[in-house]
Parts: structure tokens; C-alpha cells; sequence
């Protein structure tokens, strides 16, 4: 059984915000497993924290005195089991607004440079073309791609338009699944047989990899775990991971999966939410960027943060055939974004969105000025990484 993340990195504290020392600390010890803690008595647990503190992410700084406003929905907020059911339910409630007042992409747009722009949705169909340029995608060879965490299945209609390729999405949100399935229907692609299910059609049914596709592409959506993918190996020419793997909890075992199911010679791409880089002489973060970090990982249903360079150490060394590993980072092109969804979120529309969608969607709704803060001071870090698959 799993609590979130923030339980476990900052310190015990008491009434008002007080570290708890001495032999009150003493009184509950923890076992640890990975990136979470473990309950003995098996109850259900809340993610969001019971703490109050002072926050800040100016590095070794003194804490300014910020209110944790999320804590006001914490009460209404359903009782999970574990991670996935967190990040399932989450979804299940939260989509529905996103689409209503962002459209199909579930992810930030791209501002070049780190300058405001109006269109926002332009911005994110720029992300994905930016990220697939970056890492440079020859589109004459993809003819299968998987989108790891597909949200409602913007990324993959997108890349399946521009390179004529067929898409397999999973997520863990049944409501995605099942809307991304019909948002491909209305926009006239075709589904494999069995799309909201965990079947899967057969690669050897379809042409072979070095034939020109001559139909029309055919995206398939899915409940699946990533860090279990119900796929063969060697199946995908790319695979795509737009902010998905900020919630895996093993990220070796995730950038394995992505390898596995890539096809020999095939690319991967990850973008996602990180940590800075530690400085020399740092062991861990500061505890004030720890904190902000927490909050995060309360609201959002993330396990423990890394940074961009551990993502690099795993793909150059701990996962084999992946070979022409580089990274990006990113903040400063999608700094913009946060505004906009705030500015959003906070007209009246916005407000009753939130209040609509449930409460884990206001918690949400409620820590995006931390997103902001933590982008802004370079405790939070927007990367890519790119590798390709040994042929």
C-alpha cells in the first residue's frame, strides 16, 4: 500500500509547522520501500499531506510563509490505495475540464525563447512538433508509434496525421481511454477491434515494416500500465512519452519498458517534469525545494522527482541497446503556459469547472502557482530525452 511521496522526503512535523525531534520522532518509525512509504495496517490512505509549512525554493534561503491552500479540498478528497489508483481517478475527474477549456493536447504548449503568445493551442501542436524536430524523427520510417500516457489522444492523432502512421495509446484512466477512442472515431480514424479493452491486434496482420502504408492510419486506446506494457517486444518505430513519466515510480524499469517495446532502430522520446540538477557537493535537495516538491507530489499523484541527468545515467547505463541518448531542457519554452492555464483556471468559468470536476481537481487547480513558482525560481525543470533503439 502507498501514501504520497511527500510523507517520506520532508521531516516529521508537529503542530504549526514544527519539526518533531527527539523521542516524539522516535514514537513512528517508517519503513521505506523506494519512493513511498509502507502501512502495516493496510488501511486506505489519503495522498494529500497533513503538514503545514513554510515553503520556498530559494535554495538555502529562509522559507517565506506561503498558505497551503490545497489542504482546503483535502477532506473531500476519496480515500486510494495505491499510486495508480490515485493517478486513475484523478484523470477519470479531471479530463473532461482540460478538454472543455484546453482542447485534446494534456500538456504544455511551446513559447520560443520563453515569450507569451495568445494562441495556446497552436503552442501545444508546436510542442510536439518542436520535441519530434529536436529529436530528429525521420517520419518516412515510422509506420507504428506508442503514446506512454496518452491523455485523450492529442499527441497521437497529431503524429498519426503527419507521418500517416498507426497509434497505440494507453493510460491508466479509463475515461481517457474511452474518449480518446471516440475523439479518433469523430476525426475518422479506425480502431483496432477490442480498443477499449486490453486486447491487442496483432502486428503480423498488419503490412510489414517496409511497405508503404496505402489505408488510412488506425488508433487504438487502452488501459495499461507502463511500467507493464501488454505489447510484444520490438513492436513500435517510435515511441512517445509526453509528460507521462513525471507518475512512474521506478524510472529504470520505465525507460526499460519504452527500449523493450521499441522497434530495432526505432526512437524514444520523454518529456517530463524534473528536479534541477544537484550542485557539487549536494547530496539531495534543500529542504525548502524538497517541500514545494512535496505539495506537488500531493496534488498531482507523483512519486519521488529526479532530475534530467538521471534520466541520462539510466538510458546510457542501465538499460541496454539504447544508443544516441541526449537532452534538452526546456523551461524557459513552457514557462508561458503556466500563466495562461492560472489566468484560465481563475476567471468565473474557470472557478466552476474546478468546483465541477471534483475536489481532487480544485487540490489540483490549487498547487499550479507552485508549478509556476518552482519553474521560475529552477527548483522544477521541463527536459527531453531522446534515444534510439540499436538495430
Amino acid at each position: 500500500m502507498f501514501v504520497t511521496a511527500s510523507s517520506v522526503f520532508a521531516p516529521r512535523v508537529g503542530a504549526f509547522g514544527a519539526p518533531v525531534s527527539g523521542a516524539r520522532a522516535k514514537k513512528r518509525p517508517a519503513l521505506v520501500v523506494a519512493s513511498f512509504r509502507e502501512i502495516p495496517d493496510k488501511k486506505k490512505v489519503t495522498t494529500p499531506s497533513t503538514r503545514t509549512r513554510a515553503v520556498s525554493s530559494d535554495r538555502g534561503g529562509v522559507p517565506s510563509l506561503l498558505p497551503n491552500l490545497e489542504d482546503l479540498a483535502k477532506p473531500f478528497v476519496r480515500a486510494k490505495a495505491s499510486l495508480n489508483e490515485g493517478i486513475a481517478s484523478f484523470y477519470d475527474e479531471s479530463s473532461g475540464l482540460w478538454e472543455e477549456q484546453w482542447g485534446e493536447h494534456m500538456h504544455h504548449g511551446f513559447y520560443p525563447n520563453g515569450c507569451d503568445r495568445d494562441d495556446h493551442a497552436r503552442a501545444q501542436v508546436d510542442m510536439i512538433d518542436e520535441a519530434l524536430k529536436w529529436a530528429e524523427v525521420d517520419g518516412s520510417k515510422i509506420k507504428t508509434m506508442l503514446d506512454v500516457g496518452c491523455g485523450i489522444g492529442g499527441s497521437s492523432r497529431h503524429i498519426a496525421r503527419t507521418f500517416g502512421c498507426d497509434a497505440e495509446g494507453i493510460t491508466l484512466s479509463p475515461v481517457q481511454a474511452k474518449r480518446a477512442n471516440e475523439l479518433s472515431e469523430l476525426s475518422e480514424f479506425s480502431q483496432s477491434r477490442g480498443a477499449e479493452t486490453t486486447t491487442f491486434e496483432s502486428p503480423q496482420t498488419r503490412s510489414p515494416r517496409d511497405e508503404k502504408m496505402t489505408r488510412d492510419p488506425r488508433l487504438t486506446f487502452r488501459v495499461a500500465d507502463a511500467l507493464a506494457q501488454p505489447f510484444p517486444n520490438d513492436q513500435f518505430d517510435l515511441v512517445w512519452s509526453m509528460e507521462s513519466g513525471e507518475h512512474m515510480p521506478d524510472k529504470k524499469k520505465f525507460i526499460g519498458e519504452l527500449a523493450r517495446v521499441c522497434a530495432p532502430g526505432g526512437k524514444i522520446i520523454i518529456a517530463t517534469w524534473c528536479h534541477r540538477d544537484l550542485l557539487e557537493g549536494e547530496h539531495s535537495l534543500p529542504e525548502s525545494e524538497q517541500f514545494l516538491l512535496d505539495r506537488i507530489c500531493d496534488a498531482y499523484y507523483l512519486p519521488k522527482w529526479c532530475s534530467v541527468s538521471d534520466y541520462e545515467r539510466i538510458a546510457k547505463l542501465d538499460v541496454e541497446n539504447l544508443t544516441d541518448v541526449k537532452t534538452a531542457d526546456w523551461s524557459k519554452e513552457v514557462t508561458p503556459f503556466w500563466r495562461a492555464v492560472i489566468g484560465v483556471a481563475l476567471t468565473k468559468r474557470g472557478v466552476l469547472g474546478l468546483l465541477r470536476a471534483g475536489p481532487a481537481t480544485v487540490r489540483g487547480g490549487l498547487v499550479m502557482p507552485l508549478m509556476q513558482k518552482g519553474l521560475r525560481d529552477g527548483t522544477i525543470k521541463f527536459n527531453l530525452i531522446t534515444a534510439t533503439k540499436r538495430a
